[in-house]
């Protein structure tokens, strides 16, 4: 058995074990880079949408209203979701800690030190919760997606569900940069390469998976350099996917990339 993640750019991925097809902050419409357009898409067994950020809500309506699919995101998602059409009955919010099933799926929210706001339609200003999501796809293979989280101590996130597989942050996809408003100039993503590289150790991760870009930069290749330096296991791996890759994951952390 093994389990194939397709990456999408940004926090985007296509997940699909041996029961399930699971479909995480599907940014595709609007990204420069997406590999394939919303419509191109199976329909998940599940649909997972982290906080209400355009880069991760992305193409989340469409998706569930073509579908049908189940979604499990926060509040503020949910309340945009419907906003958009989507039925209530097919959305079900959660929050860290509040253990859902899916279509057979157990999905367990953990925290997440971000923001989740968006607009709706009649410009009413919504807000949630971000989630942090861990769930297994098949025995030895649980996956963390760290939702656009900082860094924190996440020692006892790992301690007590021992992710083996994490998808984390390590910059910001900078071609999107002019469609955040604002003067600020942002620098660094919510973990940089250095946080998100400690972050693969706290958790205790057989194989790190560095996310949040649209092409490698200086901040991928750095984590790619840190995540041995902070491994106390010597057994970690870690891999920076190109946006269209599919990583093939064992149970045991044994991967490959295939082929686009």
């Amino acid at each position: 058995m093994s389990t194939r993640l397709t990456y999408f750019g940004a926090a985007g991925y296509e997940i699909v074990g041996p029961t399930h097809r699971i479909l995480i902050d599907p940014f595709l419409s609007q990204n420069p880079r997406a590999p394939c357009s919303a419509d191109d898409l199976e329909a998940p067994d599940v649909l997972l949408v982290s906080h209400a950020a355009f880069d991760h809500y992305g193409d989340s309506a469409a998706i569930a209203k073509r579908t049908g699919a189940p979604v499990v995101c926060d509040a503020a998602v949910r309340a945009m979701l419907i906003d958009e059409g989507v039925s209530p009955d097919q959305v079900s919010a959660t929050t860290w800690g509040i253990v859902v099933e899916a279509a057979g799926l157990t999905i367990r929210p953990v925290e997440c030190h971000h923001w989740s706001s968006g607009m709706l339609s009649d410009g009413t200003r919504v807000v949630g919760n971000p989630i942090a999501f861990l769930f297994e796809t098949e025995p030895g293979v649980r996956i963390y997606h760290y939702g656009d989280t900082c860094v924190f101590d996440m020692r006892l996130i790992g301690e007590l569900y021992r992710p083996t597989v994490g998808l984390l942050g390590c910059t910001l996809p900078k071609e999107l940069s002019h469609m955040i408003p604002g003067p600020a100039t942002f620098l660094t993503g919510e973990m940089d390469a250095d946080e998100a590289a400690r972050t693969a150790e706290m958790l205790g991760l057989e194989l790190a998976v560095a996310c949040h870009y649209l092409a490698p930069d200086e901040e991928v290749e750095r984590f790619v350099r840190l995540v041995p330096e902070y491994d106390t296991t010597g057994r970690r791996q870690v891999v920076a996917p190109l946006v269209g890759q599919t990583l093939v994951v064992e149970p045991g952390g044994a991967h490959t990339i295939e082929e686009t």
